[in-house]
């Protein structure tokens, strides 16, 4: 028998199991306060799902709310759509708008390594499908244990396997990313998915149930045991040491389904036939009907019996927990339900009426003829628990800053510098990608114009003019570390910049914190110094916060990750035809580095490659007004059409952004170091840098370029063609021994 809303007044003291579903003692007192009883289990399972600290970010809100002080304005125009709802939709000009968004998968990836990222790229595949726009691309940003450790090599192919299966069964090119390696995720790694979808501006859906008497339907695949509180509650608590333990928690995706999914809503956005829509992310049925509820003009009503099931032994409770994919939830006008069924039939997508739209503002689910669940969706969706968490700077951080990599010892010989320039190259966060990226389809579709392993990825939304958009998705860890401030802010940096060498213009971003326990007050200070710095640095660059995710909890045992706050931007590029490649592609181009290079090799990846994993002092210096400057520089330059290549500095620093720019063609150079030490002038990681070449005769008309926009620029030797990297008077390495050097690490690791 059901657990009535009956039956738990007239059994107010009956003992109910919210610890086992992580809901804490002052949490479930707040539930029978707010209920005036206790609740029935339909209705702890939803509280429990939708208070979850991945549904409900009950210790981030407090911080999460600076974002709002950030203008909603791009430099293209005003947000459509921002923080709050399932995606931020931008203006990007000739009526056609984009909507993008990064979430986490981490916790399920761990667990079941590929169908935790396979079902990662499908939830943020159909957040973008609920705002009326078709899924054109997607990203993802992966961190895990050192590549020789036996549980990477466990996660590892897996998680790339279902990034890759999902996303090309999909249809949907992935265009960049990033992988990257340290001992802290040893055990937790990360899985973060972007998903872009394009649409015109009369397109744009919210998540609202409005109209009484409108229909509410549930479409897509049948509901099953798979998932029950899987993201939800399963990314809301640490790993202990024992490892992997919640395997049945984790979802179980469905491209092919998902596919005619997306062909069908799309054809039903066309008809004009939806009047709300939400799809099926964390949390499942609880969490659709009460978000649609709480954001619409009544209430609603659901008879959970209608729930097409794949499993018919469900219970009610296990139902309304269930985050079985490829789901979504319409609300519909009666006039138009036959239509709507007739659209899904055509797709073979099983649609079924579910409930309705009623007056009031109660959710009212019944099952089997009785009343299991009736509560104010607000309290379900939107007014969980707020925690202002304690937070305070770790003490052990004076002695990491106090300990720089400025004062490693350097070896500036001949011999000490191949030596570096080989770690670096070799190391597992600068080593080629290609046994990662070969999985992913990169150019189905037609419109990419540009993909790993470019700077950012680029695609074309107008065939006729030209009209395209970059994307690039970054996070510097080792930097966040050491001052999580300053460490958001230089991810935001290099994303901005990678966008920028491109040629298109930075215009918003969203991102994807991810933190260790939000219960130890170091990791709190951490997340809360890089809410701050990612909100000061918008602020410096003009482009606002769309949207995002948060992940806690990401530590096993007492070791948290590294603080990883990874930052998507979005760039607008008028015409793609004028973007701007990486690779060098001209023998006698005059080569150029712009921007100001300091002695900042802390958190370096040649200080984790020569050091043996030392990590310590202060990251580099922020510029924002150089980054500015640096961005307007090169979108001027890709109209121009002055430039041959350009390349952002980052990890590695010049030396790697002249191997990689070497690499991409096969071209060689010859360059001679500016005066300083050889050391930092190869491998510090100084901000707002970029490495360009252009024909001599642009010379002339590129300096003066310079000179007006402020930025620094030293002509420091020129593209070859030579088989060789050479570095005039310190050393000089055959191009295919350092491509060899570069190309080796993954494979050998991975087969």
């Amino acid at each position: 028998m059901a657990d009535t809303v009956e039956h738990a007044f007239q059994t107010p003291d009956v003992e109910q199991p919210y610890a086992a579903l992580g809901v804490k003692d002052d949490e479930y007192a707040r539930i029978r306060e707010i209920l005036g009883r206790r609740p029935t289990s339909a209705e702890l399972a939803m509280y429990s799902v939708m208070w979850s600290e991945h549904c409900s970010y009950k210790s981030s809100k407090v911080h999460l709310k600076k974002f709002g002080a950030l203008s909603q304005e791009t430099p293209r125009g005003p947000l459509l759509a921002g923080i709050g709802e399932n995606a931020g939709v931008v203006d990007i000009g000739r009526g056609y708008a984009v909507t993008f968004k990064a979430e986490s998968h981490n916790h399920p990836s761990y667990v079941e390594p590929y169908q935790g990222a396979a079902t990662g790229v499908g939830g943020i595949v159909r957040d973008i499908l609920a705002m009326g726009a078709r899924p054109i691309g997607v990203m993802d940003s992966l961190r895990f244990g050192p590549l020789h450790e036996a549980d990477t090599l466990r996660v590892l192919p897996g998680v790339v396997a279902g990034v890759g299966g999902y996303g090309n069964c999909l249809g949907l090119p992935n265009i960049g990313g990033e992988v990257q390696f340290d001992a802290s995720y040893l055990g937790n790694p990360l899985v973060n998915a972007l998903c872009v979808g394009v649409l015109r501006h009369e397109d744009l859906h919210l998540a609202h149930a409005t109209g009484v008497g409108n229909q509410v339907i549930l479409f897509g695949a049948a509901t099953g045991g798979d998932g029950i509180g899987g993201a939800s509650i399963l990314a809301s608590e640490t790993f202990d040491e024992t490892g992997p333990a919640k395997r049945p928690s984790v979802q179980v995706g469905d491209p092919f389904m998902e596919k005619l999914l997306i062909e069908c809503t799309l054809e039903l956005f066309q008809a004009d036939i939806i009047s709300g829509i939400q799809d099926f992310g964390a949390a499942g049925i609880s969490c659709a009907t009460s978000e649609l509820a709480s954001a619409g003009d009544g209430g609603m009503f659901v008879n959970l019996d209608l729930v097409p099931l794949r499993d018919p032994n469900l219970a009610p409770e296990e139902i309304l927990m269930s985050e079985s994919q490829e789901r979504m939830m319409a609300v519909v006008e009666p006039a138009n339900v036959a239509r709507f069924m007739e659209i899904c039939a055509k797709w073979d997508v099983l649609a079924t009426v579910v409930g309705e739209v009623i007056e009031g503002d109660r959710l009212i689910i019944q099952w089997h003829g009785e009343t299991i669940v009736d509560v104010d969706p607000k309290t379900v969706a939107h007014e969980g628990p707020v925690y202002e968490r304690p937070y305070h700077r770790p003490a052990w951080l004076d002695d990491v800053q106090a300990d720089p990599a400025e004062a490693l010892p350097r070896d500036n010989s001949t011999e000490g510098l191949r030596a570096a320039f080989s770690a670096v190259l070799s190391h597992g966060n600068v080593a080629d990608k290609t046994w990662v990226t070969r999985q992913y389809d990169r150019y189905v579709r037609g419109n990419s114009v540009l993909a790993q392993p470019e700077d950012s990825g680029m695609l074309r939304i107008d065939e006729e003019t030209g009209l395209g958009i970059a994307l690039s998705l970054d996070a510097n860890s080792r930097f966040s570390y050491l001052d999580p401030y300053l460490g958001a802010q230089l991810s935001l940096a290099e994303s901005y910049r990678n966008v920028a060498v491109t040629g298109a213009e930075p215009v918003a971003i969203t991102d994807c914190l991810n933190f260790g326990s939000p219960e130890d007050p170091e990791v709190m200070w951490q997340f809360a110094e890089a809410v701050v710095g990612l909100v000061d640095g918008c602020r410096e660059l003009g482009v606002p916060v769309t949207g995002g995710n948060v992940s806690l909890y990401n530590q096993t045992a007492s070791t948290p990750i590294l603080p990883s706050p990874t930052v998507g931007v979005l760039g607008v590029i008028d015409d793609v035809a004028t973007r701007i490649r990486s690779g060098f592609t001209h023998p006698g181009d005059a080569i150029y580095l712009l921007g100001e290079t300091g002695e900042e090799l802390s958190g370096s990846i040649w200080e984790a490659a020569v050091a043996d994993g030392h990590l310590g002092g202060l990251p580099p210096r922020v510029d924002f007004g150089a980054e500015r400057a640096l961005a307007g520089l090169m979108g001027e330059c890709a109209r121009g059409g002055i430039l041959s290549s350009a390349h952002d500095l980052s990890e590695g620093g010049l030396a790697v952004a002249l191997a990689e720019s070497a690499f991409r063609n096969g071209i060689g150079f010859a360059v001679t170091l500016p005066d300083a030490d050889p050391t930092v002038a190869l491998f510090a990681e100084s901000a707002a840098r970029a490495l360009v070449s252009l024909p001599g005769s642009a010379v002339a008309q590129f300096e003066a370029l310079c000179a007006d926009r402020g930025v620094p620029a030293a002509r420091i030797g020129e593209v070859t063609g030579e088989p060789e990297l050479e570095f005039v008077g310190l050393l000089t390495i055959s191009l295919e021994d350092a491509r060899s050097t570069w190309l080796a690490p993954l494979p050998a690791a991975l087969g």
